[in-house]
This record gives structure tokens, C-alpha cells and sequence, in this order.
């Protein structure tokens, strides 16, 4: 089975036509930081986006078919992912070396899980996948349903379905990078929003639609992408030292060396052309600016939607006040949190081919920082 493609998430994400059903098949792959509130105090929160970059990375390397890109999705501290049929064990091999890699490399500990979808099925937690597709491959896993929350709570509370850390392989991580500074907006605030719906099924779908068209009347969410259309973004010629610190995680000590000139060497180029009008032989940083920009995923749906905004005071505010009047109706349940700028994780497939997707957040953990407000709430 092959999962639809969406490629307007305003007109198309809130429709359940545009989904597929995971069958028995399939599992529900699991990952989040567990010490986020130490990390976040000691202001580590590019690392734990790293970290959680490094998860999209890997599961799209193995769960990727000859047919299909992989629907993984980034969360700020932790990702989630669908997995084919056929696919379990290579997942599992991947988190398991995931969880391993965080712990001994990134002092970040990482619980990771696998759950799978026969499971949820039986119980009546339904997980519908579609792929965000922005061409050439550049995807991004979008999932309605109560599946893959109930996934990462059973994972949280269920031994049966975490998977120890071992050693292992890590694919995929020769991509991942967090090279660019952080992004102030240019509306007034960053705000990190994560909603989950009370009702179930098509009501609760339904439900989420209006409150989607109502927050799309404040201000429009593709007017509030947060880097905008990508011409304010300037790239770094020399990246910070946490950034290639993190990089050179992802590698065997002899490899370090090379992954450092190749980290210095890309940054370098694209800084100095960017500086120099933009363009160089075979190198195009407009476009590439242009492409980042699109290629966010700061809207996204995880059973609810999630969204990374950059809004005014005023349009905070009266998002908001849609948030607060929908929870009080009993419809959903939300967390927001505001954030001074926007954090951005890279995964680069082949820059010559333009394959490139990329993972933002609220600086300080915006999403995680949402998320506690959530759970506050459910307890």
C-alpha cells in the first residue's frame, strides 16, 4: 500500500480522503527525550532538536521503499514514524542504535518504542498516514487519527513496547546538520500551538477542520510560515561549535576529521555566495533559501494539528482565545508556549539534486514547552 500525498496542507490536511488506513501490517515507530526539563534548563535544546532530527533521519533511511519515501515526522523532542510492512526489524535495529548513540555521544537520553498497528487497530486507536510531498522526494509523514498518540503513550507507559538501547549502525545521519542560527520573526512572536481533539472519529476530524478555517481567519498560516519566504535568512559562513559538535557525534572518531571539512567546506561556500550576490558555478543560494523555506514543517498533523507560527501580539492573542473557547466547549485540548526565535535542523539528502527537508521549532523548546501545558491538562 502506498500512502496519498498531500501538497496543500490548509485545503487538505483536515480531510480523512486523503489519508490511508495503516493496516495490521504496519507498525508505529516511537521516540522522545525523557530528561527535556533538565535539558531545557541547561540550555540544550539545539541538542535535543539534534537528537530528534537524527531520529527522522534514520527511520527514513531504513523505512524507505523503492516505491515510497517513509512518513517520518520531527516533534522538537522527540519524531515519529509509520512503518511498512517487512520494515520492523531493520526500525527496530535503527532505534535501538538511536537510543545507544544519544545516550553514550549526546548525553541526551532517548526513550524509544515500536508499536505495532494490529494493536492499536484492535483497540479501536485507528492511525491514518498520508506524506506531505513537496516533490522530488521531499516528504514529510503527516497522521490523523488517535493511533500514533495512543503509540507514544503506550510507549511512555508500557514496557512491552520499548526497545533497549545497543550498539549499532546509524544511517542516514551524514545529512544532518544545525548550522543556522536562530531565526527572530518578523511579525512579532513565535508561537509553538499542539492540539489534540476530544471527539473521536469524523466528528472529532470535523471538529479540527472548523478550528483550522477559524485560525486561518486570524491570519493566514502560510503568511505566518516563520521563515517567511526564505529572503531573510542568512547563512552562517562559519558555524557555531555546538553545531559541529553535534555533527561529529554522528561519527567514528577517524571519520571526524573528514565530517568537519566537509561541514566547514559546505558552510563556507554557500556563506560566502550568499554574500556575493547569490549565486556561484552550480550553486544557487536564492533558490536554496527559497526551497528551506518551503520545505518546513511548521504545520503538521500528529493525530492534531501542530503548528510553528510567526504571528503579532495581537493574533497570538486571539488565536488563543479560539484555543481557550474550543476547550471549554470540550472539542479539544491545547498547549502554546512563545518563543524569541525560531530553531531550525536540517536533514540534506543531495544538495546538488535538491533534496532537502528541515525541522523547526520555538527556541527553549517551544514545542516541548506546549507540550507540558497539554499534559498538564490530561492529568
Amino acid at each position: 500500500m502506498n500512502l496519498p500525498a498531500i501538497r496543500d496542507f490548509a485545503a487538505d490536511a483536515f480531510d480523512p480522503g486523503r489519508y490511508a488506513r495503516l493496516g495490521d501490517d504496519w507498525a508505529i515507530a516511537v521516540a522522545d527525550v525523557i530528561a527535556s526539563t533538565q535539558l531545557a534548563t541547561q540550555g540544550r535544546d539545539r541538542d535535543v532538536n539534534y537528537v530528534a532530527g537524527a531520529v527522522v533521519a534514520a527511520l527514513s533511511a531504513v523505512c524507505a521503499r523503492p516505491e515510497q519515501p517513509a512518513a517520518c515526522q520531527f516533534g522538537g523532542d522527540g519524531a515519529v514514524a509509520a512503518v511498512p510492512p517487512g520494515y520492523d526489524a531493520a526500525a527496530r535495529a535503527a532505534l535501538a542504535a538511536l537510543a545507544h548513540w544519544a545516550r553514550t555521544e549526546m548525553d541526551v537520553p532517548l526513550r524509544v518504542g515500536l508499536v505495532p498497528v494490529a494493536e492499536l487497530n484492535r483497540t479501536g486507536h485507528e492511525a491514518l498516514a498520508a506524506l506531505h510531498d513537496f516533490g522530488n522526494g521531499n516528504v514529510f509523514g503527516q497522521f490523523l487519527g488517535p493511533g500514533v498518540p495512543m503509540a507514544e503513550r503506550w510507549v511512555k507507559a508500557d514496557e512491552r513496547w520499548k526497545v533497549a538501547p545497543a550498539p549499532g549502525e546509524l544511517p542516514g545521519l551524514e545529512g544532518l546538520s544545525c548550522r543556522w542560527r536562530p531565526v527572530p520573526p518578523r511579525r512579532g512572536h513565535i508561537l509553538c500551538v499542539i492540539i489534540d481533539p476530544l471527539r473521536t472519529g469524523a466528528e472529532g476530524v470535523a471538529t479540527l477542520a472548523r478550528l483550522q478555517h477559524a485560525i486561518e481567519q486570524v491570519v493566514s498560516t502560510t503568511l505566518a510560515a516563520p521563515l517567511g519566504d526564505g529572503g531573510d535568512l542568512t547563512p552562517a559562513v562559519v558555524p557555531s561549535g555546538r553545531s559541529l559538535a553535534a555533527e561529529l557525534r554522528t561519527e567514528k572518531s577517524l571519520r571526524r576529521v573528514g565530517r568537519l571539512f566537509r561541514a566547514m567546506a559546505g558552510s563556507i561556500l554557500i556563506g560566502l555566495a550568499h554574500r556575493l550576490g547569490g549565486r556561484l558555478p552550480g550553486l544557487d543560494t536564492d533558490h536554496y533559501r527559497r526551497r528551506l523555506a518551503e520545505r518546513t514543517d511548521y504545520r503538521k498533523q500528529a493525530g492534531g494539528p501542530r503548528y510553528v507560527l510567526d504571528v503579532s501580539e495581537d493574533e497570538a492573542d486571539r488565536i488563543e482565545a479560539l484555543l481557550r473557547e474550543a476547550e471549554a466547549r470540550d472539542d479539544i485540548l491545547y498547549g502554546t508556549a512563545r518563543s524569541r526565535a525560531t530553531t531550525l535542523t536540517c536533514m540534506v539528502g543531495d544538495f546538488q539534486a535538491d533534496r532537502h527537508v528541515h525541522f523547526v521549532d520555538g527556541d527553549g523548546l517551544g514545542f516541548w514547552r506546549a507540550s507540558v501545558v497539554l499534559k498538564a491538562k490530561r492529568s
